[in-house]
């Protein structure tokens, strides 16, 4: 039975829906092609993103925030990513990995601090976890974080940092090891660096096969200094920390894969009822009507299956389960539908003046980033308990 707090709270979510759509296809579809192409940050986007409060929707009013919850966050997430996932990234990034690791494991000051310039999009934040040479082994953290007279001094890189390096950046949790636990196990910890802190730099700019409107750098550290007080949560417990932020990232990384797969599907659906060919066109032919069919499928049931995780994350229920299917199934519908996509569009499709051109290269990383497939497999297997 529904009542009528559902109701209003389901009228919300779809009226928060609705205004991002709008958003994305008033604001961001115009533009955002020449910007993917010259591969520059959408600092104007960006910034119309934060007047409409989309970093803040998880975070609470007293921050600054719009006093949300996740679902809502994923569910703006889909919709900017339909129309590309630069920018649906950006946004995932500055509050998945910037700003919710200071709200679940932040102090009062840390958050005074931070939370209300990151919530309302005039600053990004990052979280400095992958190394070179550790990839999806992120326990094998190299970095080093050691106390000097009040002070963390921190040495070490990082890479593929979203959001680390644009001039809006204003901090980087990194994770770094901070001593030795019994058996002789890495304690690891979590510090807040601020951004243009002494010897801590960015590298340029990567250059990426996709997310080319993204910003994604190696980070270097070299004696940089930071108060004791910039420990972010418990001493040693950095990695479960991040652990614990990842499983929520992989519900909204599911929702912004399946933005791109329903973005094949729409961009599909529009060129099949244009192009003709053999003098009908293209849509009214069976090959392409079960192709696009599957499209819907896939992208329907990876809504189904992030909405699922979603719901239990908000209501406090296990969900590490339900957020592994999701971001397995989710990215396995984004690249599909880019592939299926780009075969329909046929050599305009291999175009990067047509939209499908940019999701096919935008997929893959999905498959990879916050998790690997093969990851997620394991996290599945894991808890049938095999």
């Amino acid at each position: 039975m529904t009542t009528a707090q559902d109701t209003t709270t389901a009228e919300e979510y779809e009226a928060l829906r609705a205004s991002v759509e709008e958003f994305a296809r008033k604001e961001v579809a115009p533009v955002i092609g020449d910007l993917y192409i010259r591969e520059e940050f959408p600092y104007d986007i960006t910034a119309k993103m934060g007047e409409m409060g989309l970093f803040g929707l998880p975070v609470p009013e007293s921050y600054g925030g719009m006093g949300g919850d996740y679902h809502a966050l994923c569910l703006a997430l889909e919709e900017l990513a339909r129309v590309d996932s630069s920018v649906a990234i950006t946004v995932e990034a500055g509050v998945g990995l910037g700003a919710m690791p200071i709200l679940r494991f932040g102090t009062d000051e840390q958050k005074a601090r931070w939370l209300p310039d990151l919530a309302a999009g005039r600053t990004l934040g990052a979280f400095g976890l992958t190394e070179p040479g550790g990839g999806s082994d992120a326990g094998a953290t190299r970095t080093t974080a050691r106390l000097d007279g009040g002070e963390w001094v921190i040495n070490g890189s990082k890479c593929f940092i979203t959001n680390s390096g644009t001039d809006i950046t204003s901090v980087v949790t990194v994770t770094a090891v901070t001593g030795e636990k019994a058996g002789g196990r890495k304690e690891i910890s979590a510090i807040l660096v601020p951004a243009g802190t002494p010897g801590f730099t960015v590298s340029e700019k990567y250059s990426k096969v996709g997310w080319n409107c993204s910003d994604t750098r190696e980070l270097f550290f070299d004696d940089v200094r930071v108060p004791e007080a910039n420990l972010l949560g418990e001493r040693g417990r950095g990695y479960a920390q991040f652990l614990s932020i990842l499983d929520e990232g992989r519900v909204a990384i599911a929702a912004l894969a399946t933005g791109l797969a329903q973005g094949c599907v729409d961009e599909s659906v529009r060129y099949a009822g244009e192009r003709e060919a053999f003098g009908n066109t293209i849509g009214s032919y069976q090959a392409i009507q079960f192709k696009i069919a599957d499209m819907e499928a896939r992208a329907h049931t990876a809504r189904l299956a992030w909405q699922h995780a979603a719901r239990l994350l908000v209501a406090g229920e296990p969900f590490k389960k339900e957020a592994a299917i999701a971001k397995l199934v989710s990215s396995n519908a984004a690249m599909d539908n880019a592939r299926d996509a780009t075969q329909i569009f046929g050599g305009y499709g291999f175009m990067n003046e047509y939209p499908v051109g940019r999701f096919y290269r935008d997929a893959k990383i999905l498959e990879v980033g916050e998790g690997t497939s093969e990851v997620q497999k394991m996290l599945i297997a894991r808890h049938l308990g095999l």
